[in-house]
């Protein structure tokens, strides 16, 4: 594995991974596009439990990702699991708006099975399993990756936390630890939480529509490795 300065991504073998500010991974050979952790419908399965959110969330995602198709023109767009938050939440209306957005998108569409969406379709999608592509083992939750592969996943939603004087700040990141070998996405979805980051990772944190690597001086405190702490209903 080896970086390059001034751009925000690892190489892996003789591939390049590159982290975008839209908090999703672009590897350009062989032009695979990865986002995870949408979770579409959160707002009106709040809503459901009597929470008051704006249910214009998703319309907001779904443009998200048709923008980030339309500027990179990747051959492959694979979700990393949770597109959806609860099965029982999925209206009409959002299968609707994503069957006509894989109309619209001119690539494959791979959806990789999440905790939140187990058994669930979406429009014409379907869940699947963890697979292989070209050097990278892609799941939803860490996995231990076949040997000579990069496990890419999400599920944990890593943030960064910095902290200057007395100020702290929670940012998504991208978070690798080379040991295991794992990169994990920080959350795509708009209303999504976030969970520390494996101290020992590197990270990279999404601010003010950049990528920046994060000095370890600049984190605050030590924490444990958010799999072995965060539930399954992350």
């Amino acid at each position: 594995m080896s970086e390059k300065q001034g751009e925000a991504g690892i190489n892996w073998g003789e591939l390049r991974l590159e982290f975008l500010p839209q908090r999703a991974l672009w590897v350009p050979k062989p032009r695979l596009l990865l986002i995870a952790d949408v979770h579409l419908a959160k707002a009106e399965h709040l809503q459901s439990h009597g929470i008051a959110l704006p249910s214009d969330g998703d319309a907001e995602n779904i443009g998200r990702i048709e923008t980030l198709v339309e500027q990179h023109q990747p051959d492959e767009l694979v979700i990393l699991g949770d597109l959806i938050h609860h099965p029982r939440s999925v209206s009409s209306l959002l299968s609707q708006q994503i069957t006509a957005l894989m109309e619209r998108l001119d690539c494959n569409i791979s959806w990789i099975e999440g905790n939140h969406d187990r058994g669930s379709r979406l429009g014409p999608l379907q869940g699947a399993a963890s697979q292989s592509r070209q050097g990278l083992w892609l799941s939803h939750e860490p996995e231990t990756p076949p040997a000579g592969l990069l496990n890419v996943c999400g599920h944990l939603h890593p943030v960064s936390i910095l902290r200057q004087s007395s100020d702290r700040l929670r940012l998504p990141c991208f978070s690798f630890v080379e040991t295991i070998p794992r990169l994990v996405l920080p959350a795509f979805g708009r209303l999504t939480g976030g969970q520390p980051a494996e101290r020992t990772s590197k990270q990279w944190v999404v601010a003010d529509g950049t990528v920046l690597a994060l000095p370890k001086s600049l984190r605050l405190g030590e924490h444990p490795a958010p799999w072995r702490q965060r539930s399954r209903s992350a």
